[in-house]
């Protein structure tokens, strides 16, 4: 072989080398997983994920609880650090799809790059255990139509998911309660119990934990997944005169992990190899089983479809929160 033509093959050997040795050292350091809420059992689902996802990539994948505006400041975290494959968004629907809609931060789904959808987290509406004054949902319902704007609830966060799922189940019904925020549901479960609020919103997690205290009236779906999770309590598209608008995923939090736009497609796929893997462990189903959050597994091809179903009925949905704020203020 020419020299010239043997110096431009080891050249190009070289480089390919390079590369090749430039992919296999990724990752080099511990990766981050921005988690949009405090810590709680939901939190724990997306640190066995990590923790799997570690054992494939052999370095430390941590979870960081970066809590804010209903999942807009952790969001906004990922967006802005480097898109090189060490930041992972635990990418909520809150987040991602409510508030985005909202307009109360400037991106949503298509500014990541998905890796796998990890969970669902079906919600519900609860009452205290022993509250005989609504043993159905009905119940409940009669109450408000009958003392409209007199009862108080909680969902959290006001504007988020749940409380979406709430306002709707106004508007179909034509009634409505005073919604109270708070940071966490266990200090909102301290005041239903204590006579200060009359319901609340809760997720398998929170009501498997909370089981003394507290009784499921309905589930917010219309899948029988859902109501095998909440041990049977009646779905809200079964009851009788209730046109529920919510459906599949749309009334329920989930979640994909994501990256931002970007980032190299040899990291991305590292990390969607290693997420594929971890979803497969044993560990990680029975864990995610046992607190009722059924692990979704999606693949990175079904993203765009499956989040953009959701955004279609939930760009109406949101609407209903703007809805109960104008029918309590009309009782005023």
């Amino acid at each position: 072989m020419p020299i010239k033509n043997l110096k431009t093959a080891l050249s190009g050997l070289a480089l390919a080398l390079a590369a090749t040795a430039a992919q296999a050292e990724f990752p080099e350091r511990d990766i981050e997983v921005i988690f949009p809420w405090p810590p709680g059992v939901t939190m724990t689902s997306s640190q066995v994920m990590a923790e799997a996802m570690s054992d494939e990539l052999g370095v430390n994948v941590t979870v960081i609880s970066t809590p804010g505006a209903t999942g807009v400041k952790a969001m906004e975290t990922a967006m802005n650090r480097p898109a090189d494959g060490y930041t992972i968004f635990d990418g909520w629907v809150a987040p991602m799809v409510v508030q985005s809609l909202l307009g109360n931060v400037d991106g949503d789904h298509t500014d990541f790059t998905p890796l796998y959808a990890l969970g669902a987290v079906p919600n519900s509406v609860i009452v205290r255990a022993d509250d005989d004054r609504f043993p159905d949902l009905q119940s409940l319902i009669d109450y408000m139509t009958e003392n409209p704007g007199d009862l108080r609830y909680t969902s959290g966060a006001y504007g988020n998911l749940p409380h979406v799922d709430l306002a709707n189940m106004f508007r179909a019904t034509d009634t409505v309660a005073q919604h109270v925020p708070y940071d966490g549901l266990e200090e909102a479960l301290k005041d239903m119990r204590g006579g200060i609020l009359d319901f609340m919103a809760g997720n398998p997690g929170f009501v498997r934990a909370n089981s003394d205290h507290v009784r499921v009236l309905a589930a917010f779906s219309d899948l029988q997944s859902v109501q095998d999770i909440f041990g049977g309590v009646p779905l809200i598209s079964e009851i009788e005169g209730i046109d529920y608008p919510l459906t599949g995923l749309a009334p329920m939090g989930w979640s994909w992990y994501v990256v931002p736009n970007g980032t190299p497609e040899e990291h991305v796929e590292v990390l969607r190899t290693a997420m594929a893997a971890a979803l497969q462990k044993p560990e990680v189903k029975e864990y995610f089983e046992g607190i009722g959050r059924p692990l979704l597994g999606y693949p990175p091809e079904d993203y765009m479809s499956t989040v953009d179903a959701v955004r279609k009925q939930l760009s109406t949905a949101t609407d209903a929160v703007e809805w109960e704020a104008e029918k309590l203020k009309a009782l005023q």
